[in-house]
């Protein structure tokens, strides 16, 4: 069974840096693109950044560019979203979600099957 786990949320001040965590397990093979999700109250659920599978291609929303970087460790199955300099606009319930689809990144949420629970970043002062 296809199983996804985000870690590493919390509250930080804003300025500093937090690393989210999605591991993945239940999986045929590594092609599968992770997409990191977001969603703040009052708000509709926005991409973030997603990886693929083989090629390391990324893609990230314009108000995280530079400041969030995306990465995956295969022999791991697990993929990283370091946040740094971080905003109070940034905080939401962040989610991962999978797709097992070879050479494919997407910011849409509806187009991944897989999701995990969330976790929650609050960045506030």
């Amino acid at each position: 069974q296809v199983q996804l786990v985000e870690s590493g949320g919390g509250l930080v001040q804003p300025g500093g840096s937090l690393r989210l965590s999605c591991a993945a397990s239940g999986f045929t093979s590594d092609y599968y693109a992770i997409g990191w999700f977001r969603q703040a109250p009052g708000k509709e659920r926005e991409g973030v950044s997603c990886i693929d599978s083989r090629r390391a291609g990324t893609y990230y929303t314009d108000s995280v560019k530079g400041r969030f970087t995306i990465s995956r460790d295969e022999t791991k199955n697990t993929v990283f979203l370091q946040m740094n300099s971080l905003k109070p606009e940034d905080t939401a319930v962040y989610y991962c979600a999978a797709v097992p689809i070879y050479s494919y990144c997407s910011l849409y949420p509806r187009s991944y099957p897989y999701w995990g629970q969330g976790t929650q970043v609050t960045v506030s002062s």
